[in-house]
């Protein structure tokens, strides 16, 4: 039997029910910007060392909650573990970010590509759930993640990083049949992905849109939402919620709002008194202070994180209810962690019921 959660802030807030105050997690809130990470890494020798052992999983996941009283954990590991188990190589490039050694280069590439299997493939990622969840002990709940299908296939064809995602968007336009296959194939793997960790104990799931605000709206319409709309109905569950996030999806806010996620997550390019208007109640929302507002001092950043309270407040007709703080992206390796501690400190205080 699993320990109750002492702190069930998140759930709630997920499940648009009343809180004491409003939840705060952060995305990368386990990163660069902390000396305790980078003591880590470097003991471990590679960031892709620390994310296929569970221990410095373990370790690195609950580093910040040592810091801050964060009210969610999210398992450190990277969106590219899908597609590295698919067989693509991945491998870091110093300064350069994630490259694969065998990205997909024709429609064959992509018919050979398989599911893989989330017990022997990805074990190490299921393992370093259930090590996370039995040292939480009930703290906080964890939050499981994954790359969207669109996100994924960006690096899988591209073969790293990209400015322009020439080569996926060219697949897309010229190979249209190929591309909707490898999105079908990533989808049934991030919902095999998502599925395990939530059978590993994950309490929460995330997905990660990085790569969909790049599309135009028609292209995101065809190559990205579909595949969202799947991931989250197929893995609906009372008590686990899904949580999509999107960089630069404002557009497409309504779409997203009827897509069957318990939660939207949006970035700093939309007000949250829009946003919630919109949304009208339908499900909960995440974020979204711009993550540069925390290079300003400590009280320019409490007077950021009660603008987004009260702006979320504005657009749900005064409730706070149904809402999570979060950033409209992740934290960078340069920020100051006081900063930090200042932003959590001041959503608890300022939205205590």
């Amino acid at each position: 039997m699993s320990t109750p959660l002492k702190n069930d802030r998140l759930l709630r807030a997920l499940r648009r029910e009343p809180v004491d105050c409003t939840p705060v997690w952060l995305m990368r809130q386990a990163g660069r910007y902390l000396p305790e990470y980078r003591a880590t890494r470097k003991a471990a020798g590679s960031f892709l060392a620390m994310a296929k052992t569970p221990e410095l999983a373990c370790e690195v996941t609950l580093q910040p909650l040592r810091r801050f009283p964060l009210d969610a954990a999210i398992l450190f590991s990277d969106i590219l573990t899908v597609p590295d188990a698919m067989g693509l190589g991945l491998y870091f490039a110093e300064g350069e970010g994630p490259k694969f050694e065998r990205p997909l280069r024709s429609a064959a590439d992509i018919a050979a590509l398989a599911v893989p299997d989330m017990e022997t493939e990805l074990r190490y990622v299921m393992d370093a759930v259930r090590l996370i969840r039995r040292e939480l002990d009930g703290a906080v709940p964890l939050i499981g993640f994954s790359g969207s299908p669109w996100t994924l296939a960006c690096y899988m064809v591209e073969g790293g990083g990209s400015k322009e995602w020439g080569k996926v968007k060219a697949l897309a336009l010229n190979e249209p049949a190929a591309m909707h296959r490898l999105l079908d194939t990533v989808t049934d793997a991030v919902i095999a992905y998502l599925g395990a960790q939530r059978a590993a104990g994950a309490q929460a799931l995330q997905v990660f849109d990085t790569w969909g605000g790049t599309l135009s709206p028609a292209m995101y319409r065809e190559f990205s939402l579909p595949y969202l709309i799947r991931i989250a109905r197929e893995l609906k569950s009372a008590e686990v919620p899904v949580i999509l996030f999107g960089k630069g999806n404002a557009l497409h806010l309504d779409a997203l709002f009827a897509s069957g996620a318990d939660a939207i997550g949006v970035d700093w390019t939309v007000t949250l008194e829009d946003a919630a208007r919109r949304n009208g109640g339908r499900v909960a929302l995440q974020g979204n202070l711009d993550p540069a507002m925390l290079y300003g001092s400590p009280d320019a950043v409490r007077a950021q994180v009660r603008a987004v309270l009260d702006s979320y407040r504005d657009g749900n007709g005064g409730s706070r209810e149904g809402h999570v703080f979060n950033l409209g992206h992740g934290l960078s390796p340069d920020m100051n962690p006081d900063h930090v501690a200042a932003l959590v400190d001041e959503v608890h205080a300022y939205s205590a019921r």
